[in-house]
């Protein structure tokens, strides 16, 4: 598929199983919720965009988002070690969204976030993507998210008028190494990383939770899961697990856990009866933002996932120590 909106300004909707090209937003129909046809201005302006990338290791989790909002931009990054118990991150808000830069091509699109002297990326790579940090303080992150051959490609509705197109991959091959002042972090062949880009006409408020895995389970099989509850539902959901590669589709997810307590025991199922997890969390990385028109209550949890799954063939596989990620997220955008 060359581009998402048709000639006649229409979005397709449901799971896509061909690759898009490009986002050609700018020529969705937008209309008012009263039908006016909303201005190619307005349409520049309600159109948002981000992309977030993690690498799981047994003894780490390295996680980063670029986010473009048009009236800001945000860049943030971090790393958990699980040894030390030790949350390091920096984050980074830019006005009317100045040196943010993603480009509208889910497969081979650039993305970028610069402010002084700190430069976030992600770039196109042979069949993955390199993600690459610089910034002060001895902070270097060169790594390579490999074999992205299978994403979930879904688009929803959202709201009256809008709708959100995702690309999800989760249990990529990742090499690279971090360096944050005297450390270094290296992959090893247990780490595993994962892939979101997502964007769209959104809900002016929404709220979501999220959960995701990449990791090797006892077998030797690549493993990735993605879960989600409140965004990208509207008949269809954006859940989806990955065993080598292969991406398989699952039913709706339910997250039960304690919003005021969250170094509590979290629960995620999905009526299918696939998905039984508990989440331990063990870190956090969080952010408040009321800016009045934007706001967000940001919280991703870093932990590890027990229980179990049931594979493609029908049979039951203990998730028993991978690490990942929990999210509790309220958005005015």
């Amino acid at each position: 598929m060359k581009k998402l909106i048709d000639d006649k300004g229409r979005v397709p909707s449901g799971i896509l199983p061909e690759p898009v090209d490009t986002i050609n937003y700018l020529d969705y129909d937008l209309r008012s919720v009263m039908d006016r046809p909303r201005s190619r201005l307005a349409r520049r302006w309600r159109f948002n965009q981000f992309q977030f990338v993690s690498a799981m290791a047994p003894g780490w989790v390295f996680g980063m988002a670029l986010v473009d909002l048009n009236l800001i931009g945000n860049g943030f990054f971090y790393l958990y070690d699980f040894e030390s118990g030790t949350l390091l991150e920096r984050s980074f808000l830019q006005p009317l969204a100045i040196g943010t830069h993603l480009e509208p091509h889910p497969e081979h699109g650039l993305a970028r976030f610069r402010k002084g002297g700190v430069t976030l990326q992600i770039a196109p790579a042979t069949g993955g993507r390199n993600v690459s940090v610089s910034a002060p303080g001895g902070i270097r992150i060169d790594l390579e998210l490999r074999e992205d051959r299978n994403p979930l490609r879904l688009v929803c509705p959202a709201g009256y008028n809008g709708w959100v197109f995702t690309r999800k991959t989760a249990g990529l091959r990742v090499e690279g190494e971090i360096r944050w002042d005297h450390r270094i972090w290296r992959c090893d062949s247990d780490t595993r990383g994962s892939i979101d880009w997502s964007c769209g006409f959104m809900r002016r408020e929404t709220a979501w939770n999220w959960a995701c895995i990449a990791g090797v389970l006892p077998d030797g099989r690549s493993f990735g899961l993605n879960l989600a509850a409140g965004v990208n539902e509207t008949g269809m959901t954006e859940n989806a697990v990955w065993f080598d590669g292969i991406c398989s589709k699952l039913d709706v997810a339910r997250f039960r856990f304690d919003r005021y307590r969250p170094d509590g025991v979290w629960q995620v199922s999905t009526t299918d009866g696939r998905v039984e997890l508990n989440f331990v969390p063990a870190g956090v990385r969080k952010e408040r933002l009321n800016a009045g028109i934007l706001a967000s209550n940001f919280r991703q949890y870093v932990g590890t996932f027990h229980g179990t799954i049931i594979d493609d063939s029908g049979k039951k596989v203990p998730v028993a120590g991978l690490r990942g990620l929990m999210e509790d997220h309220f958005a005015r955008w």
